[in-house]
């Protein structure tokens, strides 16, 4: 799959935008209803690089890849970069946007994502699913002993 077949690809879901963002940050974005869920770099020395998001364990799996690696200033957010689309295999690489794809509509709201899905057939509803991001974990407050403190000296 080389950068034209992608660009297609990632075009082809329902609801998805492609604009381009200029310098500084020089970027081709594809998002749906707002939400990122891919990019190229346009901009040398890193031109036509590919950038998607990824679920924590595919993150690890992938960036062991030759080729591939943690994205720029989104790597903490499980997004990776591929150096060059031609080196992964096409159906592998289409399941991976499609995962990135379905993670950033599920960040919608259901009336968001039923605007998204409404030109879609049903096989594309069903294979397209939403996936729902990970319910926030709530904070942990530390037992900590209690402090005593001083005012003045005896």
């Amino acid at each position: 799959m080389d950068t034209n077949a992608v660009k297609k690809h990632c075009r082809a879901y329902p609801g998805a935008e492609e604009s381009l963002h200029g310098a500084p940050s020089n970027i081709l974005v594809y998002s749906v209803g707002g939400k990122f869920f891919a990019y190229f770099k346009t901009s040398e020395p890193e031109r036509w690089r590919f950038s998607f998001k990824t679920s924590s364990d595919r993150f690890l799996e992938l960036t062991g890849i030759p080729g591939v690696k943690t994205a720029r200033f989104m790597g903490r957010y499980h997004w990776v970069t591929v150096v060059d689309v031609r080196s992964l295999p096409a159906e592998y690489l289409r399941e991976l946007i499609d995962w990135s794809y379905r993670r950033a509509l599920g960040n919608l709201s259901r009336k968001r994502q039923a605007e998204a899905l409404a030109d879609a057939s049903q096989a594309q509803r069903l294979r397209l699913a939403p996936i729902a991001p990970p319910k926030a974990r709530p904070r942990l407050l530390a037992q900590r002993p209690p402090v005593h403190r001083v005012r003045g000296r005896s």
